[in-house]
């Protein structure tokens, strides 16, 4: 058979095929060039970080002409180059090796930074490389992500706000309920996301360069007048990165670990908001936007499905599962380490791919929507009985008997009931006038309580 040509129609992920484009933004962090790249920029930083001290000698201080010549070879890291790293890998059959015979191409010929070749990865295990390079590809993913997930923030504020005031029959267990107000409901997730967010984008990356077991032997070896823990915690902290003292060969992905399950967290509160949206839009309290060319079915003309949110959901479903066996195996390493890691790692933008593509979809959805406030209003006109909570708790407040049991038997089961027989029940009872009026006063538009206060100030 011959080779099939890597495209998009023949992706074996969706993430490289239906869903490519989409997901553009988060290729140079989290693709295979991205890990190259990274992997590249922190060889160089290493090299340059050893020329600078003092204490190592043989290695610097480099020229500004030498600084600047390692820098761009940094920056102007391309397709072609991670090509060409991907050929020495077929050959070495290891792919940090392979960066680093690269770099020595690429010095080769400049004769002060040929002197230096020898210490190119110096001292350094591959997991040196590789956890920063990782440290640094997800730093920038959640940069990217966290921005998808404040801009649905906002949608989510935005839509409480504005519909603070609007009385919506709530539902639990999916049957007639205490009334709330739309923007209420909505605001309960804006506020659910923002603490997500909040604890998705606070957790600290780790970082490590300590060498094959986490010891320093290899650097103390040849250079035992260095102090290479503080020149590692230099180094780590200069990349923006918390310093981890304490690892094996390597960084035991705690830190990682704690992301990938705070933005799960952040993906079960939005998958819990698309359930609900696709639930309101199926009662008809929301109608979805049409576009003129898009069909809902292939053979029902009438139907605008809510498509959006369901894509969204079954992401959210894809990335969590994901990110789940991430936060589950990558702290789990056999004595000072075993290679499970690697393979596992490569899938982090599966799990964070698949939560950027949610988002995305979510936002087209919230985009689509439209209020149907006449639909509201009749749900709630239909269910008076929401208000024997109301009626029975004042009824306790005042000492009569049996309260809950009165109204159980006045509404419980009974299919709805009319205002005119709630009405006559609470003319019955032995209440002061203004309880009385206060109650006779009370629909179930406006048995709303703190509702509308607590969608406002979200």
């Amino acid at each position: 058979m011959q080779p099939i040509p890597p495209t998009p129609l023949n992706a074996l992920s969706p993430l490289d095929g239906r869903y490519g484009r989409q997901l553009d933004p988060l290729r140079s962090s989290l693709s295979e060039f991205g890990l190259i790249r990274h992997r590249v920029k922190i060889e160089i930083a290493w090299l340059i970080k050893l020329a600078d001290h003092p204490d190592v000698a043989g290695v610097g201080p480099f020229s500004p002409a030498a600084l600047s010549t390692l820098q761009a070879i940094a920056d102007a890291f391309g397709e072609a180059d991670a090509q060409r790293v991907k050929a020495i890998e077929s050959e070495t059959n290891h792919d940090v090796k392979a960066i680093e015979y690269w770099l020595r191409e690429q010095i080769a010929g400049d004769g002060e930074l040929g002197r230096a070749i020898g210490f190119i990865h110096f001292a350094c295990t591959s997991e040196d490389i590789n956890n920063l390079a990782y440290a640094l590809m997800v730093r920038n993913a959640r940069s990217l992500l966290a921005a998808e997930i404040e801009a649905l923030e906002g949608r989510l504020l935005d839509l409480a706000r504005t519909h603070a005031d609007l009385p919506m029959l709530a539902r639990t267990h999916g049957q007639p309920a205490t009334p709330t107000t739309l923007g209420k409901e909505i605001a309960n997730f804006a506020n659910r996301l923002r603490r997500a967010r909040t604890r998705f984008a606070a957790v600290p990356i780790l970082g490590k360069m300590n060498g094959a077991t986490g010891n320093y032997n290899a650097h103390l070896a040849a250079y035992p007048e260095v102090d290479w823990e503080r020149v590692a915690r230099g180094f780590v902290e200069s990349l923006d990165l918390e310093f981890n003292p304490y690892t094996t060969q390597i960084e035991p992905h705690d830190g990682l670990a704690e992301l990938f399950d705070a933005l799960a967290r952040v993906n079960t509160v939005l998958l819990d908001l698309d359930r609900d949206m696709w639930g309101y839009i199926s009662l008809g309290y929301f109608r979805q936007r049409t576009v003129a060319d898009e069909v809902g079915s292939s053979t029902m003309p009438h139907k605008v499905n809510p498509i959006d949110f369901e894509n969204s959901e079954g992401n959210l479903g894809l990335a969590n599962a994901v990110l789940r066996h991430l936060s589950e195996k990558l702290p789990i390493s056999r004595f000072q380490r075993d290679l499970t890691d690697s393979t596992v790692l490569r899938n982090v933008g599966v799990g964070f791919g698949h939560s950027f593509l949610a988002y995305r979809s979510l936002a087209k959805g919230l985009g689509k929507i439209e209020v149907d406030p006449l639909r509201l209003a009749n749900d709630l006109d239909a269910a008076w009985d929401v208000l024997a909570e109301a009626v029975q708790t004042v009824m306790r407040r005042h000492g009569l008997p049996d309260a809950y049991e009165q109204l159980k038997d006045l509404t419980r089961g009974k299919g709805g009931i009319t205002p005119e027989a709630l009405h006559a029940f609470i003319r019955s009872l032995e209440l002061p006038a203004s309880e009385r009026a206060q109650l006779l006063a009370l629909t179930p538009s406006t048995y709303l309580g703190k509702a509308a206060d607590l969608a406002r100030r979200v």
